[in-house]
């Protein structure tokens, strides 16, 4: 049997242009028609009007061969011979048959003399000139035609005029088995979410298997988790594996300007899911249409509450259907509406957190099966292990990066060089090879970075570090980056406090040098300070405070997260409070002038080595603290 053959993609992009050009089509095919009609050969035009005087000549003479008469009293007449004709206005016509003329309102005594000159006449109706009344409308049909269109192109699609009365009909894209499917070996770093999906499409495919003990499938799953982690793909993965009916459809789709679309458009879709039971519906970004009921200055969005009533209705109303499993994705699930999350509606919550190693390893295999990459140079594990905290789509753009600059060397293969190109790009942003540093702020940005990496490693518990440039890198002059030997899920103090330490460590090596400081700190102050005043209101790690927590945050979700900050505490806490930031944050700094000053000779070297090679990386670093140089073959 052969093979059906799929369209290309040429054809069906072909297809959709016709169809929205079908409007300019049908305006163009009416001009035309309407031109060929004023086109045609017309009777009337080749008539010539004679006088009544002319006529009777015409009639006595015995030259008119027949006519018709019509309701307005006009003789239409046709000669025997062509002859040469007079109008009303005296001009002649050579050559003419065809003549009118206007016979009076009593024209009996006429038929008589129609008789006696075998005259063959008849007597014609009312007519209707056809191309003279389409003519005339032609300008109508232009203008209705031309509305037409622009309601079309105004909504979007090219649903005609049924679109104009379609507000409340549902925008929900009905997943197509033609379509190319996502299957679950395309989704890799989630293994847990994968498990609970894959029970919900074993139900879809044999419910019996478990309702024998009388268990029920959950009603709606909710797959929460960071921004990038592959929540919409799962989704995806489920129509693919699915063999049932996939609607999906994105959470800003219900609320239109139209008091009651929304709920109008939630009725729908739960309609066309029902019909097509059982099915699944799945709703991208829900936290759009389900947020807190009664939030926000003024009251909530009304619109807005009752498309989330109409949903918490058709999730579990009165009347539901347990045939149909609602799916919906979201990385707020703090702002969503209690109602919601209440068993029987959205029961099961299905956590897509950021993939560990092994996760970001399998990630990486699925997006390099597209690209060529030399083997024997690119190992996965190592750029998995110099990854922690990238999510499924910086992974993705990552390879992404390392093909086009491979590319662009006009490479046969992406090799590991062009990993870690790509790498420092994402990580610490483009080189920004037109800003040029004077010697002095070469020295200076030389010596702030090396500030850092010294304490760095010196500190304890500190992440080691990978690479260090003073080569200008998005916004900063230069760049200091560290990289976790493991996977962390929880921050000892002692950590922190060193990565406070290793923050203030480019401030301290400016003071220590040149006896000045400069604005080059400004973000790592912020930092510091963000984290020091962390650790005293929410982590409960100063000493002097104890572990209490200061300061409740107001987040409303219609303003803005954090955009006021309830003070459960008196105004002498709080000068404790930014007593013991201050206490930190200097502590910090001293901590980290005194590891310079005690490797002051490291300090110096590693600031020359950068002023002369501009990038150094975690081996080159490893001979500078053995107190060697680099060689120049080491050039970065």
């Amino acid at each position: 049997m052969k093979k059906p053959t799929k369209k290309p993609k040429k054809q069906l992009k072909r297809k959709s242009k016709a169809k929205n050009s079908s409007s300019f089509v049908w305006l163009a095919v009416l001009f035309f028609v309407m031109l060929s009609l004023s086109l045609l050969p017309n009777e009337s035009a080749n008539e010539v009007e004679i006088s009544y005087n002319t006529y009777k000549r015409l009639l006595s003479d015995g030259q008119i061969k027949e006519a018709s008469i019509e309701n307005d009293n006009s003789f239409h007449g046709e000669l025997s011979a062509p002859a040469t004709l007079i109008n009303k206005n005296g001009a002649e016509f050579t050559d003419r048959t065809l003549f009118v003329v206007y016979l009076p309102a009593d024209y009996a005594e006429q038929i008589k003399v129609w008789d006696e000159k075998n005259i063959e006449y008849n007597f014609e109706g009312e007519k209707i000139d056809w191309t003279s009344w389409l003519l005339g409308f032609a300008p109508w049909l232009l203008l209705i035609g031309f509305w037409i269109f622009m309601i079309r192109r105004m909504q979007g699609s090219n649903n005609g005029m049924n679109n104009v009365f379609s507000f409340g009909k549902s925008k929900a894209k009905m997943f197509s088995s033609k379509q190319k499917k996502v299957k679950f070996g395309d989704v890799a770093g989630c293994i847990e979410a994968k498990e609970e999906l894959e029970e919900v499409i074993a139900y879809l495919k044999s419910p019996k298997k478990f309702e024998k003990l009388g268990g029920k499938i959950p009603r709606g799953v909710l797959l929460v988790g960071p921004p990038g982690t592959g929540k919409t793909l799962l989704a995806r993965a489920v129509a693919g594996e699915s063999n049932v009916p996939f609607f999906s459809i994105s959470g800003a789709d219900f609320v239109e300007m139209f008091v009651g679309v929304g709920a109008s458009r939630v009725r729908d879709l739960f309609e066309q899911a029902n019909k097509n039971s059982p099915a699944i519906i799945f709703i991208d970004e829900l936290d759009a249409v389900g947020r807190q009921r009664g939030a926000g200055l003024g009251g909530g969005h009304d619109e807005r509450e009752q498309t989330l009533n109409q949903l918490l209705v058709e999730l579990d109303g009165f009347e539901n259907s347990s045939s149909v499993i609602v799916m919906a994705a979201t990385n707020r699930p703090d702002v969503l509406d209690s109602a919601l999350l209440r068993p029987g509606r959205f029961d099961r919550q299905v956590v897509v957190d950021v993939p560990d190693l092994q996760g970001r390893h399998d990630i990486l295999k699925i997006h390099t099966k597209k690209i060529k990459i030399n083997k024997k140079s690119v190992k996965l594990h190592d750029i998995a292990k110099g990854t922690p905290g990238m999510v499924g789509a910086d992974l993705a753009n990552l390879v992404n990066e390392a093909a086009l600059l491979a590319s662009r060397k006009r490479k046969t293969t992406v090799d590991n060089n062009d990993f870690e190109e790509a790498k420092d790009k994402v990580l610490m942003g483009v080189q920004r090879k037109s800003m040029v540093l004077s010697d002095a702020e070469k020295k200076v940005t030389a010596y702030h970075e090396a500030g850092h990496a010294v304490v760095a490693i010196f500190s304890p518990e500190a992440d080691p570090v990978h690479k260090v440039t003073i080569i200008p890198r998005g916004r900063a002059l230069g760049v200091t980056m560290q990289l976790p030997l493991d996977e962390k899920h929880g921050y000892s103090k002692t950590y922190i406090l060193s990565r406070l330490a290793v923050m203030m460590g480019g401030r301290s090596a400016e003071e220590i040098i040149f006896n000045e400081i400069t604005t080059g700190a400004s973000n790592d102050i912020e930092r510091a300070t963000s984290i020091a005043r962390k650790m005293v209101c929410e982590w409960g790690m100063s000493d002097a405070m104890g572990p209490m927590s200061f300061g409740k945050k107001n987040e409303e979700i219609f303003l803005g997260r954090e955009i006021q900050s309830h003070r459960d505490y008196s105004e002498q806490t709080a000068q404790q409070i930014d007593h013991e930031v201050v206490t930190i944050i200097k502590d910090a700094q001293k901590t980290s002038h005194k590891i310079l000053t005690d490797h002051i000779d490291l300090l110096h070297l590693m600031a020359e080595q950068l002023l002369e090679h501009e990038t150094i990386d975690e081996a080159d670093i490893k001979l500078l603290v053995a107190g060697k140089k680099l060689s120049k073959k080491n050039n970065k």
